[in-house]
């Protein structure tokens, strides 16, 4: 019996010493944002110092996938599975919708919170709504607070004639500007959690999504260089760097900085590039398979863990966070679906290659894209309805598009017809992950639809 309790004894010790070493874990997530806005990606035209400040602390990733729309990027992020597993892969979850994240899948939040941690979600969800067993407190989080859908009102909070912003996944009246609501309960959760024991809070902003809603006085530094809906996202863009500026300064402040691991990302490529978004170079921009649709703005910053200052050009997705945050958290999981992300901590601290040889773009009834190392294809056969109308083709022909990325990374030369091996072999690659594809769960809006008081509570 001694023997027995002297073991359990040296388990409980080691268990709280993995306990103690793991990182706190903030997750910024933008929307809408074009990837070279920012400073840290080479934007020139709107200040962003704090997320400057924390991206020079840490790594750029210069190759970071997300899927071509919101939905599916948080999908991809909350289980390490591409979103075609979900039946996902086509447009977003609608206000509408009768469905979500299938509940069948394990979050991250879940598993993290299996690890010890304390969750939270402060942003936007849109993952479902539509029963309470889609919402956030049923998938893992211990706190929510902000919207289900998106493209809700910044001031009023309301989304199509319906409110939508909540507390712990009840109706919260909280008056103010969304950025503004969503960093003030950031930095009170930090402050009533950090010290005693591990956090992850993933911050989902809605900003720089449309409406383009601001208040003026952070549009007023840009009225003589910009003018209209760029003029508002700049404003936009401004006080959601303003957030993350108080976020990291509540994390400072609660003396947890040196153990706390932030991470940034948008959901995907910037809408409307060159009018109201800047993507760069990088060709078209979101709802595309193109670079400019899914090779996002994004950094991981660490102290003393991820070089500062450092720039990673290996390709990754955002399917790779699940694993990669789990192990970091020393979580057991029991994952009985398949993840398709890998562990990026090695590429991301000691240099190493990325851990794919292939990453999906995405694959839908009628187009895909998968990149293998350098190398890129994109096919297509006419668009799809993201409101779950049947696939139309064009006129029948399909488009193949092959590029390399090292060479070509703004996808100007087509190489398919030079290149007929390596496109059968990305087809391929291509081809296997589509007939593993579930079908997608996009509907049209019913005839009879009617939009609730409020959000993800029945009249």
């Amino acid at each position: 019996m001694l023997r027995l309790s002297s073991t359990l004894l040296v388990s409980v010790v080691l268990v709280g010493a993995a306990r103690a070493e793991a990182p706190n874990i903030v997750f910024i997530l933008a929307d809408d944002l074009g990837r070279e806005d920012c400073g840290f990606m080479g934007g020139k035209d709107i200040k962003t110092p704090h997320l400057d400040k924390l991206a020079a602390a840490g790594a750029k990733l210069d190759a970071f996938y997300v899927q071509p729309v919101c939905s599916p990027t948080r999908a991809a992020f909350m289980t390490g599975r591409y979103p075609m597993r979900h039946g996902l892969q086509v447009g977003v979850v609608r206000p509408w919708a009768q469905y979500g994240l299938p509940l069948d899948e394990q979050t991250l939040a879940q598993g993290l919170k299996g690890a010890g941690y304390t969750t939270a979600i402060i942003g936007k969800w849109h993952l479902g709504h539509s029963a309470p067993e889609y919402l956030p407190t049923k998938r893992g989080f211990d706190h929510q607070y902000g919207h289900y859908n998106g493209a809700l009102d910044y001031f009023t909070h309301v989304r199509d004639g319906g409110f939508d912003w909540h507390k712990d996944d009840k109706a919260c009246r909280d008056e103010g500007y969304a950025t503004h609501l969503l960093a003030k309960d950031a930095g009170k959760f930090v402050n009533e959690n950090a010290g005693k024991k591990p956090f992850f809070m993933y911050v989902p902003f809605n900003a720089v999504h449309a409406p383009h809603q601001v208040p003026e006085e952070y549009m007023k530094p840009y009225a003589g260089t910009l003018k209209g809906e760029r003029l508002k996202y700049a404003g936009m863009l401004a006080a959601m760097d303003e957030a993350v500026g108080e976020i990291v300064d509540a994390v400072e402040k609660a003396g947890v900085r040196k153990n706390t691991l932030f991470v940034f990302s948008s959901d995907n490529g910037g809408p409307q590039p060159g009018v109201v978004t800047d993507n760069g170079k990088y060709r078209a921009g979101k709802a595309t398979l193109y670079e400019g649709g899914v090779r996002v703005a994004a950094f991981a910053t660490w102290n003393g863990h991820i070089k500062a200052g450092s720039t990673i050009t290996e390709p990754l997705h955002m399917v790779d966070w699940y694993p990669t945050l789990l192990k970091l958290s020393g979580a057991k999981v029991s994952q009985k679906l398949a993840v398709d992300g890998l562990d990026i901590w090695p590429t991301l601290t000691q240099g190493k290659p990325s851990p794919h040889d292939a990453i999906l773009i995405n694959t839908t009834p009628n187009n895909g894209a998968v990149r293998a190392g350098d190398w890129k294809l994109v096919v297509k056969n006419g668009p799809d309805d993201p409101d779950g109308g049947e696939p139309k083709k064009k006129d029948g022909k399909e488009s193949v598009e092959l590029f390399n990325l090292k060479d070509d990374p703004y996808e100007k030369t087509n190489l398919a017809d030079k290149q007929a091996e390596k496109v059968k072999e990305l087809k391929t690659t291509l081809t296997g992950f589509a007939k593993q594809a579930v079908a997608p769960k996009a509907k049209p809006k019913p005839k009879d639809f009617v939009t609730p008081k409020v959000w993800g509570e029945k009249d």
